[in-house]
């Protein structure tokens, strides 16, 4: 998360939230008929995460750089990310900005190796 752009409290909760829910829609499928949404349990890393205890951390980075730099190791990791760029419609006056990352699920010490140095938030 972005501890720079002074995010409400609820506002910076919605980003997580958003962020953790792409990162699965990332593994996710429709079926032929696009009637149903399909997330591939066949991944370990998903299926230990959704039938597990669902663990997820908050840490934080003090600037948009440090999240993209992220971001970026993740996926050159090979790590379920995703990149949540807010549309500034009830904060950022408007402009488009990027808040968060959700990094995983993934084995913990793959994730480590992005998020393990970060302060929790």
């Amino acid at each position: 998360m972005r501890k720079d752009l002074g995010m409400r409290k609820g506002k910076m909760v919605a980003q997580g939230a958003h962020a953790s829910m792409a990162a699965i829609f990332k593994v996710a499928y429709t079926d032929a008929e696009e009637t149903q949404m399909i997330i591939d349990t066949t991944d370990v890393r998903i299926r230990n995460w959704l039938l597990g205890n669902f663990k997820k951390v908050c840490v934080y980075v003090n600037s948009e750089e440090e999240l993209l730099a992220l971001y970026q190791k993740a996926k050159d990791l090979g790590i379920i990310t995703a990149l949540i760029t807010d549309a500034g419609l009830t904060e950022f006056n408007g402009v488009p900005t990027n808040t968060c990352i959700a990094v995983g699920p993934d084995f913990e010490n793959k994730i480590d190796m992005v998020t393990g140095g970060l302060p929790l938030l």
